[in-house]
C-alpha cells in the first residue's frame, strides 16, 4: 500500500516536467517550427501551465478539505521581516551561484547566460507576465514541491532530497530541448537552491520567507525579458556577453 502511495506521490511531482515537455512538443508540431524557435515563449507557457497547476492544488486540497493555506503550513503573524530579507539575499546568491556553477561545468563559460532565456516577446505579453510569471510560479511550485512533497514523505533525508531533486529537474524543461548538456545545466543550476528551499521548509515549516525569496528571483528573470523586449539594443548586449 505503501509502495502504491509513493508512486502516485512521484508522479504528481513529476507532473510539471511532463507539462511542459508535452506543451512545447505540441506548440512545435502544431506551428511546424523546432523546438529552439519557440523557446522565446517559455515565460509565457510556464505562467499558463502554472495557473493549470494552482487548479490542480485547488481541487487536490478540496479532496483533503484543507485550505491551500492549510497545504503549506502557512501560519499568520509568525513571520518576521528579518527572516524574509536574510532568505530573499540567500536566494539571489543561490540562484545566480548555481547558474554560473552549472554554466561552467557544462560549457566551460563564465558566467554562462543562454540568450534563449531573455529573448524578446511582444512587450504588452511581456508587461503583463511580469507580474504573473513571478506570483502564479511561486504558488504552483511552492504548493507542489513543498506542501504536497515535503509533507506527505515521512523519511527525513527523503523529505529533502525528493522534493528537490523534483523541484529542480522540471526547469531542465523549461523550456524544452532535446541537448543533454543543456538539460543537464539546467538541472545543475537549480538543485542547489531548490535543497536549500526544501531543507528550511522542512526545518522552519514557515513558507513566507521561502515564498518571497522565489517570487524576488522570478522577478529578476522576467525584468530582463521586459528589458530585452522594449529594447533590441539590450538583448543583442546581453546575447554578447
Amino acid at each position: 500500500m505503501r509502495k502504491s502511495s509513493d508512486f502516485k506521490l512521484y508522479c504528481f511531482l513529476s507532473v510539471r516536467c511532463f507539462m511542459f515537455i508535452i506543451v512545447f512538443i505540441l506548440g512545435s508540431t502544431l506551428l511546424n517550427k523546432k523546438l529552439p524557435e519557440i523557446s522565446k515563449w517559455w515565460s509565457v507557457i510556464v505562467s499558463i501551465l502554472n495557473i493549470l497547476t494552482i487548479l490542480m492544488l485547488l481541487r487536490y486540497c478540496k479532496s483533503k478539505k484543507i485550505s491551500y493555506a492549510m497545504l503549506i503550513n502557512y501560519r499568520k503573524g509568525q513571520t518576521k521581516a528579518k527572516s524574509v530579507v536574510w532568505t530573499i539575499f540567500l536566494f539571489l546568491l543561490l540562484g545566480m551561484g548555481g547558474m554560473y556553477i552549472a554554466g561552467f561545468l557544462c560549457y566551460g563559460e563564465l558566467p554562462y547566460l543562454p540568450a534563449m532565456m531573455i529573448q524578446p516577446i511582444p512587450i504588452i505579453l511581456a508587461i503583463i507576465n511580469c507580474m504573473l510569471l513571478p506570483l502564479t510560479t511561486t504558488l504552483a511550485e511552492d504548493g507542489l514541491y513543498l506542501g504536497i512533497g515535503i509533507n506527505s514523505i515521512q523519511n527525513t533525508k527523503a523529505r529533502v532530497l525528493i522534493p528537490a531533486f523534483f523541484f529542480a529537474i522540471q526547469h531542465s524543461f523549461i523550456p524544452t530541448l532535446f541537448d543533454f548538456q543543456y538539460v543537464l545545466y539546467r538541472f545543475l543550476s537549480f538543485l542547489p537552491l531548490t535543497i536549500v528551499i526544501c531543507y528550511l521548509y522542512r526545518k522552519k515549516c514557515n513558507p513566507v520567507p521561502i515564498m518571497a525569496g522565489h517570487f524576488v528571483i522570478n522577478i529578476a528573470t522576467v525584468v530582463q525579458i521586459v528589458m530585452t523586449s522594449a529594447s533590441p539594443e539590450f538583448f543583442k548586449m546581453m546575447s554578447s556577453m
